[in-house]
Formats: C-alpha cells, structure tokens, sequence
C-alpha cells in the first residue's frame, strides 16, 4: 500500500515540477530576464530559494524510498546553480524512484525508521510516509510551485497536479 500512495505520485509531482520549469524559462525569454532571478527567487527573507526547494523535494522522494527499501539513494552534491542541472536532478530521481516495485516496500510500514537529527527518535514506516515524506515532499514542491507563480510564470492547479486518471 504504501509504495502506491508514494513512489507513483511522487514520480508524477516530480514530473510536473520539471514540467513547470519549461515553462519558467519560456516565461524568462519571453519577458527578457535571467532565469537566475527565478531560480535565486524566494517567498520570504527566511524561506529557502527555488534551487533549494527542488532539491529538497528530490531529496525526500529519494531517501523516502531508500529508507523505507533499504536501497542506497544516489548521491547529490547539492551544487545545482543551473535550469538544467536542476532538471537533471529531477531526472535521476525519477529514474532511481521508476526502479522500485510494490514488492520493495513489503514490510515498510512497520520498519523503524530514523534520521541523525531525529537523535535517536524513529517513526515506523507508515508514519514516516504519512507524517514527514507525503506531506514534505507536497510543502516543497507547492513552495517551488508558488515562487514561480509570484514571479508571474503562468501556471496554475492543472500544473501543479498534472494529468489526472480520469475514467468514462
């Protein structure tokens, strides 16, 4: 259960943060201005900027999945400056979270799962997915979403959530 409420929606935010930032740079040469003013953007003087906040997202996404498999995430330098070296990022995220199956996560929820800065506290899996990754990865991609919304990018909900499973 918990890999079908995570690592797909995860993949599809992901996809839809890079998909958000093709059309910041489209915003960014259409109205003559650096996409360094974007990347470099933030909400407030105390929240972190547009590179940070996709590198948190892909981050939570990743070690989500590693903690909760026992599989090493890739490594990040946390050095992107770029457009592209930010979607490059997004990608081998995707590809590392495409290479899970359902079956990875058997046992997960019950799985104690810690962070060093927890100092020695854990949350089993479930609430590990439920209380910190869901919603961590959601805050971060939203945040990203709503600095290049304030910088007049035109995106909206339907970017944000992307395409949907509809039925007829």
């Amino acid at each position: 259960m918990l890999y079908e409420i995570t690592v797909p929606q995860f993949t599809k935010m992901l996809h839809n943060l890079n998909l958000m930032m093709d059309k910041a740079l489209q915003n960014s040469v259409e109205r003559k201005f650096e996409m360094d003013v974007l990347l470099n953007s933030r909400l407030a003087p105390d929240q972190f900027n547009f590179i940070r906040q996709v590198q948190i997202a892909c981050d939570t996404a990743k070690f989500y999945a590693a903690r909760m498999t026992g599989k090493e995430a890739p490594v990040h330098e946390d050095t992107e400056k770029t457009l592209p070296e930010l979607k490059a990022r997004i990608e081998t995220v995707i590809g590392y979270l495409n290479s899970f199956k359902a079956e990875d996560f058997k046992g997960a929820e019950e799985r104690k799962i810690s962070q060093p800065r927890w100092e020695g506290k854990y949350l089993t899996g479930f609430e590990f997915a439920t209380q910190h990754a869901i919603p961590n990865v959601y805050f971060h991609v939203a945040t990203a979403y709503s600095i290049l919304r304030h910088n007049g990018v035109p995106v909206g909900k339907k970017d944000f959530l992307g395409e949907m499973p509809y039925k007829k």
